[in-house]
């Protein structure tokens, strides 16, 4: 679904297996599908897409904006990215700005495939996203991203990069017109002592440093990973003033590895003959610094918009897929081994990979501007074994599959500074289980997976005192998929699909305590009629509940949609006491150790 890097840019996952991939009418690769006319609703308007999510929450201040790029997209794929020269407006009075908002907005009309794509700023990722696929009476869709992480990178000059491949033929008509607006808002009031505080051990870093691919490349600024023993790296070096470190990872999967969580066992596709994707149904992406592993990310299941049944997703996209989610992982505890003036190293792999993944990174670093020199020293360093199983259970092309698989890892360092000698504690733990069932002869497929994520990052001030981020997610992926040989080259999929993410997220400290949680979850059901590499006919429906609070306020949204169709919309800013309960914080409970 997303552009990648063959002739085979992007396709459809659709079906993972079918009468098609295992017996007589079509490929033996999920084929790339183009969906006729006849398929689409009879209308002259455009169809606007979007993805459900909470609004970003805003000052009362009015924003100055910023035109940053406008470009049309069609004969790209294969190039370089787009670039432009970027300026801080000069209308925005230069002062701390309470939020920074990129908007996408983008246009096409005709038959096009979905294709990925970034934003970077001087080679640092601030978006990644999926394009919608178009309609022969033309597509409009909008994404904003709170951006403001990037806020030292947007005041002053940079280089925007965009990369968006994308082929215009007699096939593939649709060309991709968009325009990037990066809209700047001026805080309200100042804060209490209070809130500066508990802001300050939050605020956004003095300086990113970016882990990519050089400007002048194809293809764009993310390193593709091809296969399991693959790694990419770059070298870096950080100034000597460094008191905090974060690292912030995109990831997105395609080509073979698109649908990985149901890719089958190796064993699977040997005993039957298939030439279909496999290495089975786990994947872990490593990061390393100077080959010691300091985190992993399990990514979130993101269903690009021409995946599983292209109907699904139109006029609501799957969760993720306007706004692909990046993973922080806390390397404060580290940095008693880079503060010494010399280059290092971080580098990426992927456990059992198929080609291709596109990763990348951000060096978050805050300074200590009074201090020309911090100094630190990791205490203890804890990576457990990735604890891995495999059940098999088959025969012929009729069976199941159970996977299960876990890992933890800590760190714990401290860091003197102008602000004293602060100990960080990071922690990661990660489970993960899926089950999957092969049936009709291996025409119907059933996934039910599970993955648990919890970052943990706890530090301790000479005063005692414990600033600590805490966050839990859950990310569920549930999916039936039925194929039936249709007669004539042709078949019908019938599909249904769940998608869950829950998060919640504590920060505090002893100045005050912020609590989040989300709760989103989707279900699409469907069918399609498959001739060739044409979807002549189909339906699909999707429902979402998504679910937001804070301290501060509520946000609900429940939506329904059927054949290009919202049948119902309803949205709630209002909340129960007992959704606003906090749950029990940690403070003051660890110790460093």
């Amino acid at each position: 679904m997303a552009a990648s890097s063959s002739i085979f840019l992007v396709y459809f996952l659709l079906p993972l297996f079918s009468t098609a991939t295992l017996h007589s009418t079509s490929s033996l690769y999920r084929p790339q599908l183009l969906t006729q006319p006849e398929s689409l609703p009879n209308n002259a308007t455009p169809t606007i897409f979007f993805e459900v999510t909470k609004p970003i929450k805003l000052p009362k201040t009015k924003s100055c904006s910023y035109l940053v790029l406008e470009h049309d997209f069609g004969f790209t794929y294969g190039k370089p990215p787009v670039l432009a020269n970027y300026t801080p407006p000069l209308n925005c009075a230069f002062q701390n700005f309470a939020k920074i908002v990129l908007e996408w907005r983008a246009t096409c009309k005709g038959r096009q495939f979905d294709r990925i794509f970034g934003v970077w700023v001087s080679g640092v990722e601030i978006f990644r996203s999926c394009t919608a696929e178009p309609t022969a009476n033309g597509i409009f869709w909008t994404v904003k991203k709170d951006i403001t992480r990037y806020s030292s990178l947007l005041m002053t000059n940079q280089t925007i990069a965009v990369y968006l491949g994308n082929i215009v033929d007699s096939t593939y008509t649709g060309v991709y017109r968009v325009k990037i607006f990066v809209h700047f808002y001026p805080a309200e009031v100042k804060h209490s002592y209070d809130e500066l505080k508990l802001s300050e051990f939050d605020s956004g870093a003095d300086l990113i440093i970016p882990i990519s691919r050089n400007l002048q490349l194809n293809d764009g600024l993310w390193f593709e990973i091809e296969n399991s023993t693959d790694v990419q790296s770059k070298d870096f070096k950080i100034p000597p003033n460094v008191y905090k470190a974060v690292l912030e990872v995109y990831v997105s999967f395609h080509e073979n590895d698109e649908s990985w969580y149901a890719n089958p066992p190796n064993e699977y596709i040997s005993s039957n003959n298939l030439t279909i994707p496999g290495n089975g149904a786990f994947r872990e992406v490593v990061v390393s610094l100077d080959e010691m592993v300091v985190g992993v990310v399990w990514p979130f299941t993101v269903i690009y918009t021409g995946g599983v049944n292209p109907l699904f997703w139109r006029p609501i996209t799957g969760i993720g897929s306007f706004d692909l989610p990046s993973y922080d992982i806390e390397i404060t505890p580290l940095l008693g081994k880079i503060l010494d003036g010399s280059t290092h190293n971080i580098s990426f792999r992927v456990a059992d990979a198929l080609n291709v993944w596109y990763i990348d990174a951000n060096l978050h670093l805050w300074l200590d501007g009074k201090s020309k020199k911090t100094e630190g020293k990791l205490l203890k360093y804890s990576c457990s074994p990735l604890s891995f199983s495999l059940l098999r259970n088959f025969t012929g092309l009729d069976g199941s599959f159970i996977t299960n698989a876990s890992r933890s890892i800590t760190l714990t360092g401290w860091v003197k500074s102008s602000y004293g000698t602060i100990t960080t504690k990071s922690s990661q733990g990660l489970s993960y289980s899926n089950y999957m069932v092969m049936g009709n002869e291996g025409n119907l497929q059933i996934v039910d997976q599970i993955i648990e994520f919890n970052d943990t990052v706890y530090a301790m001030t000479p005063s005692s005192s414990v600033h600590s981020l805490e966050s839990f997610k859950r990310f569920l992926f549930q999916w039936y998929s039925d194929n039936v040989d249709q007669g004539n080259q042709s078949y019908a999929s019938i599909s249904n699909l769940t998608l869950g993410l829950d998060e919640k997220r504590v920060k505090a400290s002893k100045y005050g305590s912020s609590v989040s949680s989300v709760n989103n979850l989707q279900t699409a059901q469907g069918y399609m009629l498959v001739k060739g590499q044409l979807v002549v006919k189909g339906l699909g429906s999707t429902q979402q509940i998504y679910k937001y609070n804070d301290d501060s306020c509520c946000y609900s949204r429940n939506i329904s949609s059927s054949n290009y169709t919202v049948l119902y919309d309803k949205v709630s800013n209002s909340c129960s006491k007992s959704t606003r309960s906090p749950w029990p914080l940690r403070i003051g409970k660890w110790l460093p150790g």
